[in-house]
C-alpha cells in the first residue's frame, strides 16, 4: 500500500460503503466514470481485485473486505486531524501578504453561514502545494496547471505608488522575490529612502511619511491617509485566481468558504471586474 494515498482510500471507502459508483458519486462529488477509473488504478497498484462488478452494483472481494477494514482504521486516525479540537473543520487559506491583510478584515463575511469552519490564514509570498495539502484554498496570481486542482478566476490586480505626502519622491523598497519586489530592485539607489523585508512595513512607513510604497490598488486606495502618487504600473498587472483541490471543494465547509471568498474578493475588484467561473 506504499504507493496508495489517502485520496484513493477515501474514494474506495465511499464506493465500498455505497455499494456502487453512482451512489458513491453523489457522496463524493466525483463522477461515476472517474470513480471507476480510480478504482481500477487502485486495484492495479495493489495487484488485487477489490470488487465484484455486478449489473446492480459492486460487492467486495475478500481482498476488498480486508482493505475496507484497514482503510477504516486509517480513516479513524485521520479524521480527527482534519478538525480543530472544537469540532470545527479546519480550512487553511494561503495568500500573499496583501491579500491576507484584506481577507483578515473580512473574516465575518467569509464565515457567513459557515459556523462549522475555522479559518487558518497562511501568509506566504511563495506558492504552497495544495495537492500535498499544505493549504486547502489558495489565492494565486496565475491559473494553476498542476493536475488535481480546481480554480476560478477572480479578476486583475493593479499596483501603484502611494504616500502620505504627495510630494514624496523616494521609494520604500521591499526586499524579496515577488514581481513587485523585483520592480523595486531595479530602482537606482538614490531613489530609495529605506529597505524593508516585510511588505506590511512598507505600508506603515508610507503612512508615517517616510516615502512612497508600491502597493496593490485594493490596499492603497482604501488606506486612510494615503494618496496615489503614480499611475498604475502596467508591468505589474496580473490575474488573480481562487484555487483548491478538486476533491476537497465538495467538503461543505470548504464549499461555503470558496463561495464566500469569491463574493468578498469580487466586491474588492469593484464593478466591471472580469472574474469568470471556471471549475469550482
Amino acid at each position: 500500500m506504499n504507493e496508495t494515498n489517502w485520496d484513493d482510500l477515501k474514494l474506495f471507502l465511499a464506493v465500498a460503503r455505497a455499494g456502487g459508483l453512482s451512489a458513491a458519486a453523489r457522496v463524493t462529488g466525483t463522477s461515476a466514470p472517474t470513480l471507476g477509473r480510480r478504482m481500477l488504478t487502485l486495484e492495479g497498484r495493489l495487484g488485487v481485485e477489490l470488487f465484484n462488478r455486478l449489473p446492480r452494483g459492486y460487492t467486495l472481494t475478500p481482498q476488498g473486505e480486508d482493505l475496507l477494514r484497514k482503510a477504516g482504521e486509517i480513516e479513524a486516525q485521520i479524521l480527527p486531524l482534519m478538525q480543530t479540537g472544537t469540532g470545527k473543520v479546519l480550512v487553511k487559506l494561503s495568500a500573499g501578504s496583501w491579500m491576507t491583510h484584506f481577507l483578515c478584515k473580512n473574516v465575518p463575511r467569509i464565515l457567513v453561514g459557515n459556523d462549522n469552519a475555522r479559518l487558518r490564514f497562511i501568509s506566504a509570498e511563495h506558492v504552497l502545494d495544495i495537492a500535498r495539502r499544505e493549504a486547502v484554498i489558495g489565492i494565486r496570481n496565475r491559473r494553476p496547471d498542476q493536475a488535481g486542482l480546481a480554480c476560478r478566476r477572480l479578476g486583475h490586480v493593479d499596483f501603484a505608488g502611494y504616500a502620505a505626502d504627495t510630494t514624496a519622491r523616494h521609494w520604500i523598497r521591499v526586499v524579496g522575490k515577488t514581481p513587485s519586489a523585483r520592480w523595486l530592485t531595479a530602482l537606482e539607489p538614490d531613489e530609495v529612502a529605506v529597505e524593508v523585508a516585510a511588505p506590511r512595513n512598507a505600508l506603515d512607513l508610507a503612512k508615517s511619511g517616510i516615502g512612497q510604497a508600491l502597493l496593490p490598488t485594493f490596499i492603497g486606495d482604501t488606506e486612510a491617509g494615503l494618496h496615489r502618487v503614480t499611475p498604475r504600473i502596467a508591468d505589474l498587472r496580473h490575474e488573480q485566481w481562487l484555487v483548491t483541490h478538486q476533491d476537497e471543494r465538495f467538503v461543505p465547509e470548504v464549499r461555503r468558504t470558496i463561495d464566500n471568498l469569491y463574493k468578498v474578493i469580487r466586491t474588492m475588484h469593484g464593478p466591471g471586474a472580469d472574474g469568470t467561473s471556471q471549475n469550482i
